[in-house]
């Protein structure tokens, strides 16, 4: 009797670690299924506006497709922001050419422009300048001065906006207003708010 038993506890002691790893297996398996899943959605972390690379003391030409220096940008200081793709500048001067290689300039305590230079936002100070020239029709064009502590420029078509004073020089009239609008290409100036004018005649007229 007693060896009967001991063989019997001999075949079970061959099967005893599956039967252990199968109640391992399926404790396991319960417990997964029993254990509630946290169904946290995933967090977007907004961007922040903080400067990826600075520059000092720099000069930044663009180019047209024809190789035609299109404009130039030179300041003290800059930082560049990834989350809005511009370019923040410290005592800045640009100088922009158009099609015809006509010069116009600006100046300001600071700027903000997009990363292809096609807008420019002056703060202080700011100062446009477009030199007297020839329009398409061939007629002359007198030098044109726009300045203000804020100017905003579109240099792919020509355009000049201010929500703040300013104050409007074209040859030796002057035109101040609280707003603006100027559209060289379409030759139009909408002036808003309190505007003041003086024309002068022009000599022989």
């Amino acid at each position: 009797m007693i060896r009967v038993l001991l063989r019997l506890w001999d075949r079970l002691s061959l099967y005893l670690p599956v039967g252990l790893m199968g109640l391992v297996a399926l404790g396991t398996y319960w417990l997964v299924q029993s254990t509630p899943v946290s169904r946290v959605p995933g967090v977007v972390v907004p961007a922040r506006h903080e400067p990826d690379y600075f520059m000092s003391r720099f000069s930044v030409r663009t180019y047209a497709e024809a190789g035609r220096l299109k404009s130039e940008v030179f300041g003290a200081a800059a930082r560049h922001y990834p989350d809005t793709d511009t370019l923040e500048i410290d005592t800045v001067r640009i100088r922009a050419f158009d099609e015809q290689g006509l010069l116009t300039t600006a100046t300001a305590n600071r700027a903000l422009t997009t990363s292809d230079g096609s807008e420019v936002h002056l703060f202080g100070k700011a100062l446009i300048v477009r030199d007297a020239q020839v329009n398409k029709t061939g007629q002359p064009t007198p030098r044109i001065e726009f300045r203000g502590e804020y100017l905003h420029a579109f240099l792919n078509t020509d355009r000049v906006v201010s929500n703040r004073p300013v104050e409007l020089r074209r040859g030796r009239d002057v035109f101040q207003a609280e707003s603006m609008d100027y559209d060289n290409v379409r030759q139009t100036m909408v002036l808003q708010g309190r505007v003041r004018g003086t024309l002068v005649p022009v000599a022989g007229k």
